[in-house]
């Protein structure tokens, strides 16, 4: 029989593994080439697999929730015709068999009971029981599975986490060893009683919202943020995109926006301070060589993801603006690729898109310093003229940068800041298109 293997594709330099999401085939299936076989998750990029052959499925080797890595075998297509689908179904079968006879085994010796309607597998059972996780803890569990469903992955990981906190504070408290060497205990999230009215409504996050819930909170713990502010003059950045905007589309194909300029003086910044395009490893300071700066992009969804422009400091302004643009529009319409947000050493939040005047961000880790960009009001301000001073409308805007304490100072903080802010109030007003 001749068959091929469907393997997990690696969709990017630092994926390892990816979820799947959906399967499009079931067993026996017969597909044609360019069929999606399987949808599957990294990070915050859904991607959807088709089949490289014509044929039968005669093995799926995994399931909807299951986290695979990169390179295993996920699914198996005959492209002979299936002479072998029987013994390969009979071998399966026996197999289940087995499998089921087994939970059933697991299941009469579990004796954990749940007071909720909350659905638990014997294995997680079986595993709870193994670990002494009490029904309160194990009720705790935040599930990763369909319907938030709690699987083995999920109970492993609260057990290597409820260990390694055990071991830390065990080290803490030990006081034969040296203070500079003690491990501190991660605080455990806090508990948040609250009430659930008749007329509320519950609704269950989504994967994405997961993801961005867990790197929020993570880089809040890791990293001590502090945020810096000033307002720059930018009447000649307005006033230079008003009067070329539209011969720059006619030319060009397409929109100018103040993000490109943006995103060009940030590059120029982070040449002058390469400490803050940097990321830090226990003790370590790892400076990038490369300036890849990422742009938050709202989703029709209401979450948010980071496209990244590689290598910003080499692109010109026509180059930064056809590359956000494509971006911005991948991700609006759920097309970005994994290598479209991997790789960021500096992010910008544009707070102003809203009509917000300033804003704190967070920190996208590992990155140490993000920078919250704010609307542009026409305001009155004071300028300095031979004949004295004038009181008249200017072109404002705040800019604001968190940045991680560990790493970066206040110097060094309202320096790059302050460097940004110069870069902008100096736009070339008689600059070329």
């Amino acid at each position: 029989m001749s068959s091929f293997e469907i393997l997990m594709p690696k969709l990017g330099e630092s994926v390892q593994e990816a979820t799947i999401t959906k399967m499009f085939v079931n067993l026996n299936d017969t597909v044609e080439e360019d069929d999606m076989l399987f949808e599957i998750a990294t990070d915050k990029v859904d991607s959807e697999i088709p089949s490289p052959v014509s044929g039968k499925v005669i093995e799926i080797r995994y399931k909807e929730d299951d986290v695979v890595p990169v390179g295993e075998v996920v699914a198996i297509i005959d492209l002979s015709g299936g002479d072998d689908v029987e013994e390969t179904q009979t071998q399966e079968t026996a197999s289940q068999e087995v499998l089921a006879v087994e939970e059933k085994v697991v299941s009469e010796s579990v004796e954990i009971k749940s007071d909720s309607d909350r659905f638990y597998s014997p294995l997680v059972k079986a595993i709870a029981q193994k670990e002494q996780i009490s029904q309160a803890e194990l009720d705790s569990i935040v599930g990763h599975g369909k319907n938030g469903r709690v699987q083995k992955e999920d109970v492993l990981k609260f057990v290597a986490e409820r260990q390694g906190s055990a071991k830390a504070q065990v080290v803490v408290e030990t006081p034969a060893k040296p203070a500079a060497e003690k491990t501190i205990a991660s605080p455990e999230k806090p508990k948040v009683s609250m009430s659930v009215g008749a007329n509320d409504q519950i609704i269950e996050m989504d994967r994405m919202r997961r993801i961005i819930a867990d790197h929020m909170v993570m880089s809040k713990q890791t990293s001590p943020h502090v945020t810096a502010m000033v307002e720059a003059d930018v009447t000649d950045m307005v006033n230079w995109r008003n009067k070329v905007k539209d011969e720059f589309f006619a030319k060009e194909k397409t929109k100018i926006t103040f993000m490109p300029i943006i995103i060009e003086a940030v590059s120029k910044a982070l040449r002058e301070y390469p400490m803050i395009n940097s990321s830090v490893d226990d003790y370590k300071v790892i400076v990038k060589k490369d300036i890849n700066i990422g742009v938050a992009v709202a989703l029709p969804s209401g979450n948010l993801i980071v496209p990244v422009i590689k290598n910003a400091d080499q692109k010109n302004l026509l180059g930064l603006t056809v590359g956000m643009n494509t971006l911005a529009d991948k991700a609006r319409n759920n097309k970005l690729d994994a290598d479209d947000i991997q790789g960021g050493t500096f992010t910008i939040s544009n707070f102003g898109s809203f009509k917000n005047v300033m804003g704190t961000p967070i920190i996208n880790q590992p990155q140490v310093a993000i920078l919250a960009v704010g609307t542009i009001e026409k305001k009155p301000a004071v300028l300095e003229t031979p004949a004295g001073d004038v009181i008249v409308p200017r072109q404002k805007m705040f800019l604001s940068l968190s940045y991680d304490h560990r790493v970066v100072d206040g110097a060094l903080g309202g320096a790059f800041l302050r460097k940004i802010a110069d870069y902008l109030e100096e736009f070339d007003l008689n600059r070329g298109v």
